[in-house]
């Protein structure tokens, strides 16, 4: 079999970004999403569609899933047209959904049961760093996935954290990076609820946070979403009501405390109860009462 064919399950904002980073690399990319157009638009560009993870697992020997969470991943492997039954011996999945470790663990030992190798692979960085091939992954898995994978990694990543030869560890790091970046969004949001509750001009106020000490990369990123009043979900609301309950659950578990992380939680929760949950992360501004957010600014004709 062609070492150069890898497969991509999940076109979505990183997905995709990762299957046209593998495409320029040079490999010959199979790709399948639930949104058949998507993966159309995908051949069209040079890729090959697939109909179900299963159709992919029978031309590639390295499947690469970006999907959501747990169950999804559990879906696309092991559903119905799932990719696990039709994988050969040796074959490899790269798992890119942020997940509870306990889960990472659980899913190597079972894929090993079944002679199949895996990586626990979480990815950050955003759909711009995916689609330049430049994102962060942080890894862990046994050697022979490594070099099985080594190629595929250097095609769709910047930086590729190895973390050990123990599934779990990769996905461990992934959620206290979340556990960060849930609580910037959400103090990013206070700080900005505030300004506008005070009568700041919120443009000013961005401007002199992000040339101060009090910058994140969160504030930078997210807060241009508020001030467009765009909402577009690059990452949803929702995400980090899960993202935040992994961090939670691990933590429990262990019986330890995580304060900041259980107020972001209860302030994404809010968010998504108000009916904001498919909304960009940064909506969870609107939780806030009593202030007036930005409109969206139309272009002088």
């Amino acid at each position: 079999m062609n070492n150069k064919n890898v497969g991509v399950v999940g076109l979505g904002a990183m997905g995709l970004g990762i299957a046209r980073s593998l495409l320029r690399s040079g490999f010959q990319v199979h790709a399948c999403d639930v949104r058949a157009a998507v993966t159309e638009q995908f051949a069209g560009e040079g890729g090959v569609a697939c109909t179900s993870p299963a159709h992919m697992a029978g031309e590639c020997e390295v499947i690469i899933t970006v999907v959501v969470n747990a169950e999804q991943t559990e879906t696309v492997l092991f559903g119905e047209g799932g990719a696990v039954a039709a994988l050969r011996p040796g074959s490899l999945v790269i798992g890119c959904a942020t997940v509870a470790p306990t889960y990472a663990v659980d899913l190597g030992q079972r894929l090993a049961e079944k002679g199949l190798l895996y990586l626990d692979a979480p990815i950050s960085g955003g759909a711009a760093k995916a689609a330049a091939g430049e994102m962060t992954m942080m890894t862990s898995g046994p050697q022979a996935a490594y070099a099985k994978a080594e190629a595929i990694l250097a095609g769709m990543a910047g930086k590729v954290y190895r973390l050990g030869d123990a599934h779990g560890l990769g996905s461990k790091v992934k959620i206290i990076n979340q556990l960060l970046a849930g609580v910037h969004i959400a103090a990013s949001a206070e700080a900005m609820a505030l300004g506008l509750r005070e009568g700041v001009d919120a443009d000013a106020l961005y401007e002199v946070i992000t040339h101060s000490a009090g910058n994140s990369w969160m504030f930078e990123n997210r807060v241009p979403h508020i001030l467009k009043a765009d909402y577009t979900p690059l990452s949803a609301v929702d995400i980090f009501v899960k993202d935040l309950g992994l961090v939670l659950d691990t933590a429990r578990a262990s019986k330890f405390p995580l304060p900041l992380s259980a107020t972001a939680h209860q302030m994404f929760m809010q968010a998504s109860s108000a009916g904001f949950g498919r909304e960009d992360d940064s909506a969870v501004i609107k939780i806030f009462p009593g202030i007036q957010l930005p409109t969206a600014k139309t272009e002088p004709v």
